[in-house]
């Protein structure tokens, strides 16, 4: 019998449509499926499905999901990510490793971004 498998990480979203926008055009995320209701993406071996929330009880101001990305220009990727309607929660760090910073997205889930020094 073959071991357990990762398949996804699974997010709620009020607009589903939105998120994947929000991931694909401020994280290159390839989306695979996109309805009002499901969505389908992948970052490498990542693979995030957003579904759209069973009621209007999904996270607005409290820590849900944290999702953590390597990046290689940290400050391009929250300006793509601010123009799509994230919001820095918290000063970027400069750190002896590199720079470090969490954006607060969509519904309330947290990136944190990672740019190497």
């Amino acid at each position: 019998m073959a071991a357990a498998s990762f398949r996804w990480i699974l997010q709620l979203h009020k607009d589903v449509p939105r998120a994947a926008r929000f991931y694909s055009e401020g994280l290159d995320f390839t989306v695979h499926v996109c309805t009002l209701r499901w969505a389908e993406l992948q970052s490498g071996p990542l693979k995030l499905g957003l579904m759209q929330s069973p009621n209007d009880h999904v996270m607005q101001k409290g820590h849900s999901s944290l999702l953590s990305f390597t990046v290689t220009d940290i400050n391009q990727t929250m300006t793509k990510l601010m123009a799509l309607g994230g919001e820095l929660d918290g000063p970027i760090k400069y750190e002896i490793h590199g720079k470090v910073a969490a954006m607060r997205c969509l519904d309330g889930h947290i990136l944190g971004l990672y740019e190497p020094a």
